[in-house]
């Protein structure tokens, strides 16, 4: 069975519009992205709790499959009459059927981060044998590693754990850092996250890679100072949470912090002052880690 494509572009006041009518006039499926994605216009949004989102692209370009034969042009000016829309400028074209599961997995492969560290979908092979295989498989949950936060944080990790620490991932996501922290020889790693599908993704993880760690929200972790604490969420709530960061840290302890701007670095490290000694360990595509030790007084 062959589909049919349908491709325009919007304003973004008209994106959710558009999406939500072509859905209820029998689209299988919509997809909204930026036009100029792969240029060097291409306009990544970034949002942060507490802050306004960004919207949409000022231009976004709305992907709509139909079932075969579906007339197109027909169903477009239906909803362009529905909504009170101007009839776009479009064009179509036939999307043939195949395995969309191999399909899909094939978009995604092994992650190289550092030397000897991989970050591997289930239905790939190690390309390095011996190296630190991290099993994980694109899913709901923020962190594969493709995202430079979390490669830093990963780099980061293997420096910071010699064997026999205890570890917090503080914003665990997918729980990739506490699993890489469990492999690296952690002996007893915990992962904290607000959202439920979350710290559920986490631990599937854990069990896929054969690690041992603990996934509970805020209000549930066990009480006590960690070696070594990693959060990889946003400036602003990192600004927010430092005191509670700050406790859950032994004194001598190491602590990095991500998901922060180059811009945003220098307001992150004062607000932890009173705690840690931080600085900018190392940058990747206009993000930063800031790494340090927490006081031994203080």
């Amino acid at each position: 069975m062959a589909y049919l494509s349908l491709r325009f572009d919007t304003d973004a006041a008209g994106a959710e519009r558009w999406s939500d009518a072509l859905l209820d006039a029998g689209a299988l499926a919509v997809d909204v992205s930026d036009p100029a994605a792969g240029t060097p216009d291409e306009s990544p949004l970034y949002g942060e709790p507490g802050v306004p989102g960004p919207g949409l692209w000022r231009v976004s370009r709305i992907d709509a499959l139909f079932a075969e034969g579906t007339d197109a042009g027909r169903v477009l000016a239906d909803t362009a009459q529905a909504i009170g829309a101007p009839m776009p400028s479009h064009e179509t074209h036939e999307v043939a059927d195949q395995d969309w599961v191999r399909a899909t997995q094939s978009q995604f492969g092994p992650i190289a981060i550092g030397e000897g560290f991989w970050i591997v979908p289930s239905w790939c092979d190690l390309p390095e044998p011996g190296a630190i295989a991290l099993e994980l498989d694109p899913g709901l949950a923020f962190g594969t590693g493709s995202h430079p936060t979390t490669r830093l944080c990963l780099e980061w990790l293997r420096g910071a754990i010699a064997g026999g620490e205890t570890v917090l991932d503080y914003g665990c996501g997918s729980g990739i850092l506490a699993i890489a922290a469990a492999k690296l020889g952690a002996r007893a790693v915990a992962g904290t996250d607000v959202d439920a599908q979350a710290l559920e993704a986490s631990a599937a993880n854990a069990r896929a890679n054969g690690v041992e760690a603990r996934f509970v929200t805020p209000d549930r972790l066990e009480p006590g100072e960690r070696d070594v604490v990693v959060a990889n969420i946003l400036a602003n709530p990192l600004i927010l949470l430092a005191p509670a960061l700050a406790a859950r840290t032994k004194r001598g302890g190491r602590i990095a912090l991500s998901g922060i701007l180059e811009a945003q670095a220098d307001e992150v490290a004062a607000t932890y002052a009173r705690w840690f000694t931080l600085a900018v360990w190392r940058r990747l595509d206009g993000w930063v880690l800031l790494a340090g030790t927490r006081h031994a007084i203080g």
